[in-house]
């Protein structure tokens, strides 16, 4: 362990990586390398930064599991050498991103926070250097010589979230994610203030990390809607290759009760799809059999997401999948936190 924390900033692409070219108004991509020259302001953290940014930058919308693996390869090779990581993404999709790499790296000992920035970094109001300066602080941050986070994470204007509790809430304002079913892990005002009892603390220390990176991505998103047809539903169930479907359905987890949907729901379930039931809410939980129109839904086998986010639920799908697991089985895992992505206080 290093007396000053080392830090791995990677860049994989978004509007945090940008800085505008004064003489042509253009914006082209920023030099990480040249980071304290651009942001001194580092040099008071007192910890030594290294970057890696993708070869070729990739746009949020453009980001798929592929670029995931790569992700996770880049911490795999330098998890010994670095006491901290910094992932830079496109805010777009940022949920999604670091709530899969949350469940393809098993025993995380390290800090490993994701943020971006909803202006380029050379811009004249941007919060990209507020966001890249405070992560790369709660990356660095010890307390007995231990790391104070060793979990994936999301720092987005001057809060800490759990990465797989997050959801992207706003395209125009600096307070683009919000955490509806758990607190934030930390809040930067004048001081940076860790709540420390909702931080994940490792049970046993010095594991080594586990690495899972094959991601199936033959599922899809379902969203209810009064007037969803028979021919509609039919259609998507009956995708090629499906093997899972996030299901965001009404309230705490009720759907239509009609005989025609639950069938096709069955028949699905039958051919070993795995049906998830998420919210679409932006709080609350999924409680079925809590409403009449929720019942049969479990008793079907539609796995309970509870208070999970879709978001979350599509990484958790992605991964479990590739385990080959009985509905049985499934529905435990699902329904069970693995990495803090959901709460187990509640049926």
């Amino acid at each position: 362990m290093s007396i000053k924390p080392k830090i791995l900033l990677l860049y994989t692409g978004g509007t945090i990586g940008m800085i505008k070219d004064y003489k042509t108004n253009a914006l082209k991509a920023f030099d990480f390398n040249q980071i304290l020259e651009k942001i001194p302001e580092l040099e008071q953290l007192n910890c030594n930064v290294e970057s890696i940014s993708f070869e070729e930058p990739i746009d949020s919308s453009n980001m798929n599991t592929q670029n995931y693996v790569e992700i996770v390869n880049i911490i795999q090779e330098n998890y010994k050498g670095f006491d901290g990581f910094v992932v830079l993404t496109g805010s777009d999709t940022m949920s999604y991103i670091s709530s899969a790499v949350s469940f393809m790296l098993e025993n995380l000992q390290k800090p490993i926070i994701f943020t971006g920035s909803q202006l380029p970094i050379g811009d004249l109001r941007t919060d990209a250097k507020e966001n890249l300066i405070t992560s790369i602080e709660i990356a660095c941050s010890r307390k007995n010589n231990k790391p104070i986070i060793s979990e994936v994470c999301l720092y987005f204007e001057y809060k800490l979230y759990r990465a797989n509790r997050t959801t992207k809430i706003n395209a125009e304002q600096f307070e683009a994610f919000t955490s509806m079913n758990y607190p934030p892990l930390a809040e930067s005002g004048v001081h940076l203030n860790f709540n420390e009892h909702y931080i994940y603390k490792p049970e046993k220390e010095n594991l080594d990390l586990i690495v899972r990176k094959n991601l199936v991505t033959d599922i899809l998103i379902l969203k209810l809607f009064p007037g969803i047809t028979e021919k509609t539903v039919k259609s998507i169930l009956n995708t090629k290759d499906l093997k899972g479907v996030v299901l965001e359905t009404y309230g705490s987890g009720n759907a239509p009760d009609k005989n025609w949907f639950l069938s096709l729901l069955k028949d699905a379930i039958t051919k070993d799809i795995r049906v998830i039931n998420v919210t679409q809410c932006s709080g609350g939980n999924v409680i079925q059999g809590h409403y009449e129109t929720s019942v049969v839904l479990k008793q079907i086998g539609v796995v309970s997401g509870k208070d999970i986010t879709t978001e979350s639920a599509v990484a958790k799908l992605m991964y479990l999948l590739n385990e080959n697991l009985s509905l049985k089985e499934f529905s435990f895992y699902f329904e069970k936190s693995l990495r803090g992505e959901i709460s187990n206080n509640f049926d």
